[in-house]
């Protein structure tokens, strides 16, 4: 695992060269504490990193438990189509490359909300702190990710806009993806890779909703250690992850999905309710319109018999 994920870090690092992410080309401002490398109209934006980077830092040391023993490098890119590029996807807005202490931004995305310049510097700083403290081979994909989810409030480095129902959905129909299945990488396609991050946000959240904060880092403090994190759920939780995704499950079953789902999709199924509503409204017209004729029919025959 642990080489796959080196190669597979190389492999961004050299896509975002190929595709103009080239920090010969960019300009640079840097303190002594973080690097960043940006195009010429994103200067105002470099020098907010520079501001916000150490506030960012502390609170991510109040969080994780850890100091910054390294010096970051932020990309800022103006272009969105040559960060889709490198990023070999329509969804992220940022990513991490723990090997070279890098994170790349899509500056295009900063304003479009949930995101923010602080919350992704905050999001991907955190995939960096993990991968600096925790051995790759010890960090399932998962936990990495809800990790750094859980550190910015939620915030994923993907669009979600518009699919805030998925795991209610998954959690419903049974088709929720396993922990082990998330462990050393997400899947590639839109919804399930929407549900890859929205598992991993949720089961954080339930760590800390039934053991605190504190639970959560010590778990990463015995992984810092050298734990694999079956050891570290042990020593600090006194069970095991797959015991933890069992309550999960239960826990995310014990819920009213039903009203989530129904809250969540409320304009269609008014739309739904109505166009049922509109169609049976016609039947009930066609068959007066049918009772009445008959009506009409007999009444012209008794009259035509009061004739003869």
């Amino acid at each position: 695992m642990l080489r796959r994920i080196f190669f597979a870090s190389i492999a961004l690092f050299l896509a975002a060269c190929m595709y103009g992410i080239s920090f010969a080309e960019r300009r640079i401002l840097k303190d002594d504490n973080v690097t960043v490398s940006f195009d010429d109209p994103l200067q105002n934006a470099a020098s907010e990193i520079l501001r916000l980077y150490p506030g960012t830092r502390s609170a991510l040391t109040n969080d994780l438990g850890w100091r910054t023993e390294f010096r970051p490098h932020v990309v800022l890119i103006k272009d969105s189509t040559s960060f889709k590029r490198a990023a070999n996807s329509d969804l992220v807005i940022a990513y991490a490359v723990p090997q070279k202490n890098l994170i790349v931004i899509d500056y295009s995305k900063m304003n479009v909300h949930p995101f923010t310049l602080g919350a992704t510097l905050k999001h991907e700083l955190c995939h960096l702190e993990l991968h600096h403290h925790i051995a790759s081979n010890n960090l399932p994909r998962w936990f990495d990710e809800g990790i750094c989810q859980w550190v910015t409030g939620g915030l994923a480095e993907i669009m979600t806009a518009g699919n805030r129902a998925v795991l209610r959905e998954a959690a419903l129909t049974h088709r929720l993806i396993s922990l082990e299945g998330l462990a050393e990488g997400f899947p590639g396609d839109g919804r399930g890779l929407l549900l890859a991050y929205e598992e991993s946000k949720s089961i954080v959240e339930y760590i800390i909703k039934e053991f605190g904060v504190s639970g959560v880092q010590g778990i990463l403090e015995y992984m810092s250690k050298g734990a694999d994190l079956e050891t570290a759920f042990h020593n600090n939780l006194s069970l095991s992850p797959y015991e933890l995704e069992k309550r999960w499950r239960s826990s995310l079953e014990e819920k009213t999905f039903w009203i989530s789902y129904i809250g969540d999709n409320i304009y269609e199924i008014l739309f739904l309710s109505a166009a049922l509503m509109t169609v049976y409204g016609f039947l009930i017209l066609l068959k007066r319109k049918k009772e009445y004729k008959d009506e009409d029919g007999g009444e012209d025959e008794e009259e035509e018999e009061g004739k003869i």
